[in-house]
């Protein structure tokens, strides 16, 4: 299992660089072409919601990319260490401010899971972590 993992400052310039990195691995990893642009599109959107979160609660920590190529899946890890409400949970009293946060993310995360067939969510008051996964094919040796 070979892991890529990269780790950048909570900055929107900074992901550009995060979806050309996820998109070199993949494709080295071994994923298709032609779902390359579902790759790009997924980790900017995964990376600008972490580097939003993170600006927005005032973390200077940085947001953390991991590639993780494995037997015929390659996988994108996304962690932030913004503190996430425990669904349900509307007591931090913030009002029309939270909500419209609450619904950006939501249309964040729907963006993702249209791109990406399997991707997992997790979060608690410690931060979230996507991580999004797609098949991988194997390269064809050559032998003479």
């Amino acid at each position: 299992m070979a892991t890529v993992e990269l780790r950048f400052s909570a900055l929107p310039e900074h992901v550009r660089t995060a979806r050309l990195v996820a998109a070199a691995v993949a494709r080295r990893a071994g994923v298709d072409e032609a779902v390359l642009d579902e790759v790009r599109l997924a980790v900017g959107e995964a990376c600008t919601r972490a580097v939003g979160l993170h600006q927005s609660s005032g973390i200077s920590a940085p947001v953390r990319v991991s590639l993780i190529e494995e037997e015929k899946q390659f996988s994108i890890e996304v962690g932030d260490e913004a503190p996430h409400a425990v669904p349900g949970d509307r007591s931090s009293g913030a009002g029309g401010d939270a909500d419209a946060e609450i619904e950006e993310d939501d249309m964040g995360l729907a963006v993702i899971s249209g791109l990406v067939d399997d991707v997992e969510v997790t979060a608690d008051e410690n931060g979230g972590l996507i991580r999004m996964t797609w098949p991988t094919t194997p390269s064809v040796a050559v032998v003479p």
